[in-house]
């Protein structure tokens, strides 16, 4: 008897046509469909006669701002099923690269390298991220992007911070760990799947402007490099937490304060 080709070992052969199938749900049911709604997105935004520059993009919006308790609710509810397709990513990994979380590098195994790293990356990355929004902003390619739109309450500083540790670990485990892993096995080349991953990352920013998508494709490229040298998710998602983290808090205690955000 000749053993199934999807629960053989790590690196052996799997069925293309399940492979394709596995990628299409996963993007489907998470970032790949918020990449469709933020082209169409940005179509709206520029039939607008509003300049995009005079637009605002909110990022974690309060859903009931005057009931700051069912708000609380509301936000660490989006957060949990926002994580589901996460653990879809890591289950069906799981079934061909058994242990999922191990091969890909998304453990606990080295904290103080990912650490370590996470932080040094996330110095190279932030500063001219920053200049490129105030750059595209300036030039009207990029809307006014508000990280935070929650109100001032004693749950707020928490909560962003859980919510930049989940949209690092959604972004890096599926755009990274799990897409490279399985477009490895369709038999892409390095360069084509580091391009795509970064392309649709760069889609799912296209709502907040040009600048946005821009920003976002340069760094999926620079973290699908860095995962070729480490393969280890773990600084990417380290990395990804400590800007968005800086980006919410930094916005909600700064914001109040300048012009200029």
């Amino acid at each position: 008897m000749t053993a199934d080709p999807a629960t053989t070992a790590p690196g052996a052969l799997l069925d293309r046509s399940r492979i394709g199938l596995e990628v299409i749900l996963v993007l489907g049911l998470s970032l790949g469909r918020s990449g469709v709604y933020s082209i169409l997105q940005i179509i709206e935004r520029l039939t607008r006669n509003v300049p995009l520059s005079a637009q605002t993009s909110t990022l974690n919006a309060a859903a009931t701002p005057d009931r700051p308790w069912l708000d609380l609710v509301y936000q660490l509810t989006g957060i949990a099923f926002a994580l589901v397709p996460v653990l879809l990513a890591l289950y069906l990994l799981n079934l061909t690269d058994r242990p999922a979380a191990l091969r890909i590098g998304f453990d606990l195994r080295r904290p103080r390298f990912d650490l370590t790293a996470g932080v040094l990356l996330a110095a190279g990355i932030g500063i001219p991220g920053l200049g490129l929004y105030l750059g595209a902003r300036a030039l009207g390619l990029n809307t006014d992007v508000q990280a935070s739109g929650l109100t001032d309450v004693w749950w707020t500083i928490p909560v962003l911070v859980i919510s930049a540790f989940q949209n690092a670990a959604l972004e890096e485990v599926i755009m990274i760990g799990f897409l490279y892993t399985r477009f490895r096995q369709l038999g892409w080349p390095t360069w084509m799947i580091i391009g795509v991953s970064a392309l649709i990352r760069g889609s799912y920013h296209l709502y907040q402007g040009f600048g946005g998508f821009a920003g976002n494709v340069i760094m999926g490229v620079i973290f699908g490099l860095v995962y070729q040298r480490w393969r280890r998710v773990g600084p990417l998602v380290v990395t990804h937490t400590l800007l968005d983290v800086v980006a919410f808090v930094g916005y909600a205690l700064v914001a109040p304060h300048v012009s200029w955000l």
